[in-house]
C-alpha cells in the first residue's frame, strides 16, 4: 500500500503540493488529472523515490525512501514523459538488459518477457533498433521495460502521449488486466482516459487533490453530465479559492 500524508513540496518560493493526503493499493487502477502546472509529475516523482518532499511522509507497504529505498525500488515500475531508452538497442536487446538489472531469475524473465510483448503487440518490432521506431512503439517498449520486473506498484506519466486509437486500446486493455492484481497509477491531462479506463479518478489542481473518486462521482459535478465540464469546475474552483 502507498500512503502519503500531509506531503508538500517547494521549488524556491513555489509551493507546489500543498500537504496532499493519499493512498492507493493493489487491485486500484488510478487516473492523475490536472492541468498543466498542477504537480502532477512531481507528486509522482516523489512517489518513486526520484526527489524527495520537502514536509509530509511518504510509505511504500510500510517502508520509507530513508532506511529502505532499495527494497521499495524493486516493487515500483515508473516511466517519465520523456522515456529513457538505450536507442542503439533493439527492443528485444533492450527488455533482456532490464531483465538483467532486475537480476530476474530466467524462468520469470521468459513469463513476463512473452507477457508485456503479447499485452502491449510489440512481437512485430523485437529485432527492431528503438530508433527506427515509431513514437508509439517507443512508448509501448518504454511501458513494457518497467513493467518486466513484474512491479507491484506501477507509475506511468503519460503513456497514451503518441499512441494511435489501436495502440490506445491495447494499452489500456493490459493496464486493466495488470491492476487486477497490481497498482496502476497513471498521469495524463487527457479526459478520455479517464473515461476509458473507468477506475479511480484523482484530480490535482494547483497542488491540492481536490478530487478523489470514481468516474460518475466526478460526473455529477458537471452541469451537463461531461467530464470537461466536471473538471473545469473542480478546477476552476480551485483556482478561485487561491483567489
Amino acid at each position: 500500500m502507498i500512503e502519503v500524508k500531509d506531503l508538500v513540496k517547494n521549488f524556491g518560493n513555489l509551493r507546489v503540493l500543498k500537504s496532499i493526503n493519499f493512498s492507493a493499493q493493489e487491485g486500484e487502477l488510478i487516473t492523475l488529472l490536472g492541468p498543466n502546472g498542477a504537480g502532477k509529475t512531481t507528486l509522482m516523482r516523489i512517489l518513486c523515490g526520484y526527489m524527495p518532499p520537502d514536509a509530509g511522509i511518504v510509505q511504500i507497504d510500510e517502508m520509507n525512501f530513508v532506511s529502505q529505498r532499495n527494497q521499495i525500488l524493486r516493487r515500483i515500475g515508473y516511466m517519465p514523459e520523456n522515456t529513457p531508452l538505450y536507442s542503439e538497442m533493439t527492443v528485444a536487446e533492450y527488455l533482456l538488459f532490464v531483465g538483467k538489472v532486475f537480476a530476474m531469475p530466467q524462468k520469470i524473465f521468459e513469463k513476463s518477457f512473452m507477457e508485456v510483448v503479447d499485452g502491449l503487440e510489440l512481437l512485430s518490432v523485437l529485432n527492431q533498433k528503438i530508433q527506427t521506431l515509431s513514437k508509439g512503439y517507443r512508448r509501448r517498449a518504454g511501458i513494457a521495460s518497467v513493467m518486466l520486473h513484474q512491479p507491484k506498484y506501477v507509475i506511468l506519466d503519460e503513456p497514451t502521449e503518441g499512441l494511435d486509437p489501436n495502440q490506445k486500446i491495447a494499452v489500456r486493455r493490459f493496464l486493466k488486466n495488470y491492476a487486477c492484481q497490481n497498482m496502476v497509477l497513471i498521469s495524463t491531462h487527457l479526459l478520455e482516459e479517464a473515461e476509458a479506463l473507468d477506475g479511480r479518478v484523482s484530480v490535482l489542481s494547483e497542488g491540492v487533490l481536490c478530487y478523489d473518486g470514481n468516474v460518475e462521482g466526478m460526473r455529477s459535478f458537471s452541469a451537463d453530465g461531461t467530464l470537461s465540464d466536471a473538471f473545469f469546475k473542480l478546477t476552476h474552483l480551485q483556482n478561485t479559492e487561491k483567489e
